[in-house]
């Protein structure tokens, strides 16, 4: 019984490599939200600018940072000290940017819900 030796080919055709990306955001239908980071746009609070960060794991909101936030008067750092956590922790409850507004803290409760309202937007899994 004689077998003959495989005689082995290699393929002249090359594929392109496969580009990396990093922060790509991947559909889920685990909720309402394409995995990733997203900046909303910085929204005027009458004594300077809030701009939010989302973080999406897993469909859902996770983290609310602010990327910028008035400061630089005593009054501001205490009212924004209080309204901040506040803030975060309610958007991420209602997964949304519809939230309340902190008393004392108006302008910095709105410009937060319109720059969250912008990150959101683009993280809807549409």
């Amino acid at each position: 019984d004689i077998t003959a030796p495989i005689k082995e080919t290699q393929s002249t055709e090359t594929s392109p490599p496969t580009p990396i990306t990093t922060n790509t955001p991947t559909p889920t239908s685990k909720g309402v939200y394409v995995d990733g980071v997203y900046a909303g746009y910085g929204a005027n609070a009458y004594y300077g600018t809030v701009q939010i960060e989302a973080t999406i794991q897993e469909g859902k909101l996770v983290s609310v940072s602010f990327l910028q936030y008035p400061g630089g008067r005593s009054t501001s750092e205490y009212i924004n000290g209080i309204a901040m956590p506040e803030l975060k922790s309610e958007a991420i409850k209602a997964q949304s940017s519809k939230v309340s507004g902190v008393s004392g803290a108006s302008y910095t409760s709105a410009a937060f819900r319109q720059s969250l309202s912008d990150a959101l937007n683009q993280a809807k899994n549409i």
